[in-house]
């Protein structure tokens, strides 16, 4: 079942190798057999999850059952340099590898990957976890780490590379996805850990970018613009109708968040603004981004890694949701509300190509008055929208 490949010559191309790895692998698969995951003989464990950030941070709440279901295993995180400083101070990470992966992430190519793959053989896991369920990750790192046990989902090919294949029944959020996995191999799982804390450094460095001091501050709203897809992206004119109510109606002060790449962006809205707004572009590493966010009364975003922060760090969100789908995506374990519009093509959308006239519809077709009224009732819900109370 490869539902997560939605682009048609993607699908049919990871079906075809699919077929052709099961015929070649299928004898050896035979010999050799499963058997059962033995805790006691797993001492390293690696989890990979390579991309992307927001799927990084969605895959994290699997460390503190891993962590107790193998107390004595070390855990290794494998994920890419931009997302490694989400693993820092987690106690359920015990070492964390940074590679860009080359089918991810432009600029790698053969060398650095052998490399990579050298360095990762030394290390003889005992099980790895392939987090994501892509061919990819489970061809060109699961497997040729030599590992006794490979556990992960077929749902993107690959399982015939797999040691144990953990059944894929329905779609749901990715986060219960993830902790699906850790299900399978027998780990109860009675709450929602992200282990995502913020030291007493990065509290102040966010303090510092909000500029709040220690002082009574107004009701403080952060919107993030931006995101990694164009298509899941709400209009910057828009954005900036809706702080400008913020700022007039609740009396918000309004902080744009977002990387140095997205500078221009924020100033566009911030331009179209008639009330003042800030900038936190490019001033913010990632923990510090999380630490902002966890400090804000509500935060507006789309479809983002920093929706999946304000998630972990238990900020009130409003998300705007388009081609992707809130159901697998949207906020989990937080206050929140989503706003999106029915619209069938969005089921089977690649999230990097619309086809559908009027184009970029269901993004187009959500308004301020949306968008504004679910804030607004956000805030009366948490009790946040007169007092700015920080927890």
């Amino acid at each position: 079942m490869f539902y997560k490949i939605i682009n048609r010559k993607k699908r049919i191309a990871t079906r075809v190798a699919d077929a052709i790895g099961r015929i070649l692998w299928s004898p050896l698969n035979i010999l050799k057999g499963n058997g059962r995951i033995e805790a006691k003989g797993v001492r390293e464990i690696l989890v990979v999850r390579t991309a992307y950030i927001g799927d990084v941070v969605m895959t994290l709440p699997i460390l503190r059952p891993l962590r107790e279901l193998f107390p004595e295993g070390r855990i290794t995180f494998l994920t890419s340099t931009g997302a490694k400083d989400l693993l820092k101070d987690n106690p359920c990470v015990d070492s964390v590898i940074a590679y860009d992966a080359f089918w991810f992430y432009p600029g790698g190519g053969l060398r650095e990957y052998l490399g990579f793959l050298k360095a990762l053989r030394k290390k003889r896991y005992d099980l790895v976890i392939e987090a994501r369920g892509d061919i990819r990750d489970i061809l060109f790192i699961a497997y040729p780490s030599r590992s006794r046990y490979r556990v992960g989902y077929n749902v993107g090919g690959g399982g015939f590379l797999l040691t144990h294949v953990v059944p894929f029944k329905e779609v749901k959020h990715k986060v219960e996805y993830h902790l699906d996995i850790v299900r399978f191999l027998g780990a109860p799982v009675d709450k929602l850990d992200w282990g995502l804390t913020a030291s007493g450094s990065e509290v102040k460095k966010a303090i510092e970018a909000l500029g709040i001091g220690g002082i009574s501050t107004p009701l403080a709203a952060g919107i993030h613009p931006g995101g990694r897809k164009g298509l899941k992206c709400w209009g910057t004119e828009k954005f900036a109708l809706l702080a400008d109510r913020l700022v007039r109606e609740l009396g918000a002060r309004v902080y744009f968040t977002g990387s140095a790449q997205e500078a221009s962006l924020i100033e566009e809205i911030l331009g179209g603004m008639s009330r003042k707004g800030v900038s936190l572009a490019g001033k913010t590493d990632i923990r510090t981004s999380a630490a902002v966010i966890g400090r804000l009364d509500v935060f507006v975003t789309n479809d983002s890694a920093p929706l999946h922060l304000a998630s972990a760090r238990k900020t009130p969100t409003v998300a705007i949701f388009g081609p992707s789908k809130s159901n697998e995506t949207g906020p989990c374990g937080n206050a929140h509300r989503v706003v999106e519009k029915d619209f069938p093509c969005r089921h089977s959308c690649d999230e990097d190509v619309c086809r559908h006239t009027p184009y970029n519809e269901c993004m187009e077709s959500i308004g301020v008055d949306d968008v504004f009224d679910a804030v607004a009732d956000l805030l009366e819900a948490t009790g946040r929208r007169n007092n700015g109370s920080k927890a």
